[in-house]
């Protein structure tokens, strides 16, 4: 399981309210890396941490008309966010029951779901493994504080202040607010995040239906659907399908739908199958000098500084081991 990083040069979200008036940190003294793009791949090895085997999801595609594969790799949430919904991914993926379901909903600027087409109908749905328990309302918030990095918060936009703050954990956005005295966060829907279906409330999913944001962030859905993984590569196989024509862009026509042919932990893979992804540190100098450069681009191309970013267009970079990002 991914963990929480022990995230340094912190302090603690109940400060918060002083990274408002925080400057932002100077760039790096040397002319060169410039770009975000640059100082990435000038990370030193040790700022980039392993994504474990049984952290990825492999989402095997039916091939594309051209007979080119398509796979999509899955980063699962880390502690302590929608671990009820994680825990049933993984079952539903050891069982296989993803295998042989469909993309069926497409709509343009937000989302590709996928599922069983039959899910609505008792009749014909594929029966669900035994074990899967059903999570609480409740566990789209975490309680309770979580490290916020002020190098970090004074870039944003909004800024973090003493009522609402966001941060990283675990390689994730999240965003925050004290109410009351009391810490309140939970992840963010940014581009790439995939979030559980659900019906109607009091209903939270299994995790047998899925979505994967393709479109502006959809902040409107954070703590109403469970977030409990992003796309790290194969996105492009996701974000290009074409668009449903039925209400809000499902599929009218099975011959639209996009086939599952497989979803499988990358723990289940043989070895030397199994890939080896890393992402930055989100506590590192790296990324602290990723994020000012996300916010101030001062290469050739750019005229103004914007002096902020909002998160969601913070991506924490990811790489396979032994190659750039």
């Amino acid at each position: 399981m991914c963990r929480v990083l022990g995230l340094g040069l912190i302090i603690a979200a109940g400060t918060a309210a002083a990274q408002n008036s925080a400057s932002p940190p100077p760039p790096n003294s040397t002319p060169a890396p410039v770009t975000p793009s640059q100082i990435v791949a000038a990370a030193p090895a040790g700022d980039w941490i392993a994504i474990a085997p049984q952290d990825l999801l492999i989402m095997t595609l039916a091939p594309d008309r051209a007979g080119r594969a398509r796979n999509v790799v899955i980063q699962l949430m880390p502690a302590p966010f929608s671990q009820g919904w994680v825990a049933n991914m993984r079952m539903l993926a050891q069982a296989h029951w993803y295998d042989g379901m469909s993309v069926v909903r497409v709509q343009d600027n937000y989302v590709t779901q996928w599922g069983d087409p039959d899910g609505e109908d008792p009749a014909k749905a594929k029966p669900l493994p035994p074990g899967l328990r059903p999570v609480p309302e409740s566990d789209y918030v975490h309680s309770g504080s979580l490290p916020i990095d002020a190098r970090i918060g004074a870039l944003l936009s909004p800024a973090n202040d003493a009522g609402r703050f966001s941060g990283f954990a675990g390689g994730f956005a999240f965003s925050g607010e004290r109410v009351a005295g009391a810490m309140k966060s939970w992840p963010m829907h940014c581009y790439g995040s995939v979030g559980v279906g659900r019906n109607v409330s009091p209903d939270t999913g299994t995790g047998a239906e899925l979505y994967a944001v393709i479109g502006h962030a959809p902040r409107q859905l954070d703590r109403n659907i469970a977030v409990v993984g992003r796309v790290i590569e194969g996105i492009e196989h996701l974000s290009s399908l074409p668009r449903g024509t039925g209400d809000l862009g499902f599929y009218e026509k099975p011959a639209e739908r996009v086939a599952i042919l497989s979803v499988r932990l990358a723990s289940d893979l043989p070895r030397a199958a199994q890939p080896r992804f890393q992402y930055l540190s989100t506590a590192s100098e790296s990324f602290a000098r990723y994020a000012y450069a996300r916010a101030n681009r001062k290469d050739d191309f750019f005229i103004e500084p914007a002096g902020s970013v909002d998160i969601c267009n913070l991506p924490v970079p990811v790489r396979l081991e032994g190659r750039g990002s």
